[in-house]
């Protein structure tokens, strides 16, 4: 039994597993935008981390950019999880053990967070979703949490604390030093990030606090668990929220 627990923690965390993982959420998330898409003043709102890592392409290649965007992210999984399938097999039960950590640490770090929370600064009072809050269907909520799940995981934890600890490295920081600031930046810019554009929520000190603890708490499960089951609790987290 020890030995099936260490080899699951282990290979969960490989990417044969937190990516193939997190695939489904983002064919979820794309396919509920086009069959359900969230408009608010006749436009089609998309996840706000999303747009960012899309824009470029948009930029470059119009249109079709992030159908680019799409093909490249998916391409790149898939290389990779080809790449580390070589270094052992695939055990499907896996996945349904991923699923249930992932629905069970949703629970525990809006326990956790939320207390620390109200520690810090007092009762958190509410989390909107910006523009569109509670007001919108159930389907509307579903992809924006879903969205929120996978794109701000890809944009706040794969793509910035990583750009910020190699600047850091760069400009003389040591590794771990450099590391720590890249995550604590990262997960204020975390916080920051639901305050701005024309959706964004009015600052309030008790939401702000609870995110970038929040952002701290997800930077530490993704270091530790990978990238799908990190995706897949910041999910769950947001659909229980915005459908609860």
């Amino acid at each position: 039994m020890k030995v099936a627990a260490r080899s699951y923690w282990e290979d969960s965390r490989a990417h044969r597993y937190s990516l193939v993982f997190a695939l489904p959420l983002l064919l979820l998330y794309e396919l509920l935008a086009m069959v359900a898409p969230v408009r608010s003043q006749g436009g089609v709102i998309r996840n706000g981390a999303d747009v960012i890592l899309t824009s470029l392409f948009t930029a470059l290649f119009g249109i079709r950019g992030p159908m680019v965007f799409m093909a490249l992210v998916i391409g790149v999984a898939l290389v990779l999880i080809r790449r580390d399938r070589r270094a052992g097999q695939i055990r499907p039960r896996y996945f349904g053990l991923m699923l249930g950590e992932s629905a069970v640490l949703a629970l525990v770090f809006g326990l956790v967070v939320g207390m620390a929370t109200m520690q810090l600064v007092g009762p958190l009072h509410s989390l909107a979703a910006g523009g569109i809050g509670v007001n919108g269907s159930a389907l509307e909520r579903l992809t924006l949490s879903l969205g929120a799940g996978l794109y701000e995981e890809l944009l706040f934890r794969v793509v910035l604390v990583a750009l910020l600890a190699n600047g850091l490295r760069l400009i003389g920081f040591a590794r771990t030093t450099g590391a720590v600031g890249a995550v604590i930046v990262g997960a204020l810019l975390f916080s920051a990030f639901h305050y701005i554009g024309p959706l964004g929520e009015p600052l309030r000190l008790d939401s702000f606090v609870f995110r970038a603890l929040a952002g701290l708490a997800f930077s530490a499960l993704y270091v530790t668990r990978g990238f799908g089951i990190t995706a897949w609790t910041h999910a769950l987290y947001d659909v229980a929220v915005l459908l609860g």
